[in-house]
């Protein structure tokens, strides 16, 4: 079986939603500049292929059903998007984007992979700017991609446009200041205090958990549930693969390069900080949260 290779003129063919065409592609809307502060190096995408509708959608699986059309807004490597579309077969579609056209073509091997790839297509879209017909969509989806924007509320409106009245818009992203950790060790501190500074450089928001509910007001969602929700890492296993992760990705990554050429960390305190992860990791008595916060809109 063949799947449909990822350009831009062959979506405007292919689209069934497609409504107007742009001129061009950014990572913003024309008037900013949002690039992903982590990057897409193995060392970032191994974290995120562990992502699953249950272990990061869980919130929303109710409104997942056969039938429904998704939209999953920033789906990186493609594998809540590739449950996605399980759990609305065989009548169902899912509709998966995102800035960067090299992650999109993993997420569409993956869906490949996995089987799903007749429910699924993959486009490369702004947030900013959606392609799409208004009111096309039953649930529009995003996952940790607010805290990377500088207009998280302008993205909220155009994730509203395209929901169906009687759909949901939803989001859930981290909340840096929020996590928490055991034993204490001053490297990972200032390995939060250094993310959190890049995250805000970048004109992100390394605290987006928290604000989630505040920007759906601003966008103008009236009708909003809102939730949190955890990942923790506190057994041998998912210590080591969460200690080696961050071990590897901050010295090795774009988060790295940035540290490094604003002068915001040397090579020698992102060893250390790499080193402390490790030390994290092996530690017996371990245990690190991510702390999120989550938000169900209806237009």
């Amino acid at each position: 079986m063949r799947y449909r290779q990822i350009t831009q003129r062959s979506l405007l063919k292919s689209s069934p939603y497609y409504s107007r065409a742009r001129k061009g592609f950014s990572q913003s809307n024309g008037d900013g500049d949002d690039s992903y502060l982590h990057g897409h190096e193995d060392a970032v995408l191994k974290s995120h292929r562990v992502r699953t509708a249950e272990n990061s959608a869980a919130y929303i699986r109710s409104y997942l059903s056969p039938g429904k059309k998704i939209l999953d807004v920033g789906c990186g490597p493609g594998t809540i998007a590739a449950d996605f579309a399980r759990l609305v077969s065989p009548t169902g579609f899912v509709t998966a984007v995102d800035n960067a056209s090299d992650v999109l073509e993993i997420a569409q091997k993956h869906a490949q992979k996995e089987g799903v790839i007749e429910n699924m297509r993959f486009e490369q879209e702004s947030v900013y700017r959606l392609s799409y017909n208004s009111k096309s969509f039953d649930v529009v989806h995003a996952h940790q991609v607010l805290q990377h924007l500088s207009r998280p509320v302008d993205a909220l409106k155009e994730m509203k446009r395209v929901c169906k009245e009687q759909g949901i818009v939803a989001a859930r992203d981290a909340d840096y200041a929020a996590m928490f950790w055991f034993p204490k060790i001053p490297e990972l501190e200032k390995w939060q205090a250094l993310y959190r500074k890049l995250a805000l450089e970048k004109k992100g928001e390394p605290d987006a958990g928290r604000k989630v509910y505040s920007w759906a007001r601003e966008a103008g969602f009236a009708d909003i549930t809102s939730s949190s929700s955890t990942w923790c890492y506190a057994t041998p296993k998912t210590r080591s693969w969460w200690g080696g992760l961050w071990a590897e990705r901050i010295l090795d990554t774009a988060i790295a390069r940035q540290a490094l050429e604003g002068k915001h960390a040397t090579q020698q305190e992102l060893e250390d900080i790499s080193e402390a992860w490790k030390a994290w990791a092996q530690h017996p008595d371990g245990w690190f949260t991510v702390v999120h916060g989550e938000i169900i809109c209806k237009p």
